[in-house]
């Protein structure tokens, strides 16, 4: 196929020991496979994010021996027959069987056959291999068709159920490549345990599917159709239902409202309008994931078909800390997302209201460490995510946001969001005049003189006192 051979040299091209290596292997008669998710991601025409080499008819001490012929050669772990050259962001491996369980035995098999070793890997999709010397497709269980079908099939079902984990590997690749499971794939799910998990391996793939996909909204709601969601996400499964007044929601309740916000999030993160780290980006992800989640305590139907839901931000406090507790021990993202989630409202209100300047600059206080910028990028993935007409979120095409209209939509939001960056508060806060060490002398350090900064630095804000003589004269008199 085309587009393996050229992957194949342009790897070659751009990495040429890769190439020496597999022409050593093969001198020593051994064969070598690209394997995995890469297979998967050049047939479909994108980049691989991980190189996988597996190293047939050698045994393991070869397959060393032969690496450090190149280069420091580490071990992920010799017993799992895993090598990296040091410098090459690339794995090495020989064949194996792994038992079922958490700490599964491995077996190494150099004389595995193609068909045996891949029979282990979870999905049909990424059960393929090309061989490197001849740049042919090895496809024992019919992984193209399936890609080429869009459907996610288990390659060997009573093997897949030996790894839990993949359960969420399931729901991140329904989301990142918008592919659907098929009717068996989905009654083994429905049935897994999952209680021998590890929070962290949970997390990681619930990061996957936040910072991988254009519309993670599928991953969470394919939960929703095999009947997991109230168990894995019950905080989520109870917005299902929620009716919002379609003045201000016309696309449904409140479960799709969340959905199609995770999507513009989703949106937003790739734009160049958001200038984050993937630590940001995840922190917003949960946020637009929880923002709502005060609604089905708040929700009155006050007149045949008027709806409002007062008070859901400080609502959603509680149910969003419990939901992010079953998933990560990141304390500081937890105490982040919170904060999103209780003032997700305040840059349209803030505009509405017209607030002074003082009000901006005490907000980005609350706020620290997340910045107003922050704010009003879940904001405005909120006020997209009102498309009645689509799943998808309003000035979102195939995944990408539309500027332009992104801000025709959002125009209150984009007029926060200016007002913060020309009262220099967008990404930081105000920094305050009167510090600790010019009350030396006047004030022994402890909680007393904690107050009086406090007492200045709200004079600073409210009133736009920046005379440090002035201040001091203020809190101390």
């Amino acid at each position: 196929m085309n587009q393996i051979n050229v992957f194949i040299t342009t790897l070659f091209v751009r990495m040429p020991i890769i190439k020496q290596v597999i022409d050593a292997v093969i001198a020593e008669g051994g064969r070598a496979l690209l394997v995995g998710g890469a297979v998967r991601d050049i047939l479909l025409n994108r980049v691989p994010k991980d190189i996988d080499i597996e190293l047939y008819g050698l045994k393991i001490d070869e397959i060393q021996r032969i690496l450090e012929k190149f280069g420091n050669v580490s071990m992920v772990g010799k017993s799992f027959g895993v090598f990296r050259l040091n410098g090459l962001d690339v794995d090495w491996s020989a064949p194996r069987r792994d038992s079922n369980g958490r700490k599964p035995q491995v077996e190494l098999d150099p004389d595995m056959l193609f068909e045996d070793a891949f029979r282990r890997r979870d999905l049909t999709i990424n059960a393929m291999g090309v061989d490197l010397q001849t740049g042919k497709l090895v496809d024992h269980f019919g992984g193209l068709q399936d890609l080429k079908d869009e459907k996610l099939c288990a390659t060997d079902a009573k093997l897949f159920v030996e790894d839990s984990l993949r359960f969420f590997r399931v729901m991140q690749i329904v989301g990142r490549f918008e592919m659907e499971a098929d009717a068996q794939l989905n009654k083994i799910c429905k049935k897994m345990d999952l209680s021998t998990i590890s929070r962290e391996r949970i997390e990681s793939e619930f990061n996957k599917l936040f910072l991988r996909s254009q519309r993670p909204s599928l991953g969470i709601d394919w939960l929703r159709k095999i009947g997991r969601l109230k168990e894995i996400l019950p905080e989520v499964d109870m917005l299902c239902g929620v009716q919002q007044g379609k003045k201000w929601h016309p696309e449904g309740d409140v479960y799709i409202h969340t959905l199609q916000v995770i999507d513009a999030m989703a949106a937003i993160n790739r734009s160049k309008f958001a200038h984050l780290n993937d630590q940001e980006k995840l922190m917003l992800m949960w946020a637009a994931l929880c923002h709502d989640l005060g609604k089905p305590f708040t929700s009155k139907e006050w007149e045949p078909g008027k709806i409002s839901a007062h008070g859901h931000e400080n609502a959603g406090i509680e149910p969003t800390k419990k939901l992010l507790k079953r998933f990560t021990h990141d304390k500081d993202l937890i105490d982040r997302v919170v904060k999103l989630v209780q003032y997700h409202m305040q840059p349209g209100q803030f505009i509405e209201n017209e607030a002074k300047g003082s009000a901006y600059k005490r907000l980005a206080a609350k706020l620290v460490p997340v910045t107003l910028e922050e704010l009003t990028l879940l904001a405005c993935a909120d006020k997209l995510a009102r498309n009645a007409d689509s799943t998808n979120p309003l000035a979102v095409t195939n995944g990408f946001l539309d500027l332009e209209e992104a801000k025709e939509v959002c125009k209150n939001e984009f007029n926060f969001m200016q007002t913060a960056s020309k009262l220099n508060v967008l990404r930081d806060v105000e920094a305050p005049v009167l510090l600790g060490r010019d009350l030396e002398g006047l004030v022994a350090p402890g909680p007393k003189m904690g107050r009086l900064l406090k007492k200045a630095y709200e004079i600073q804000i409210e009133e736009g006192k920046k005379n440090k003589d002035e201040l001091k004269k203020r809190i101390l008199t």
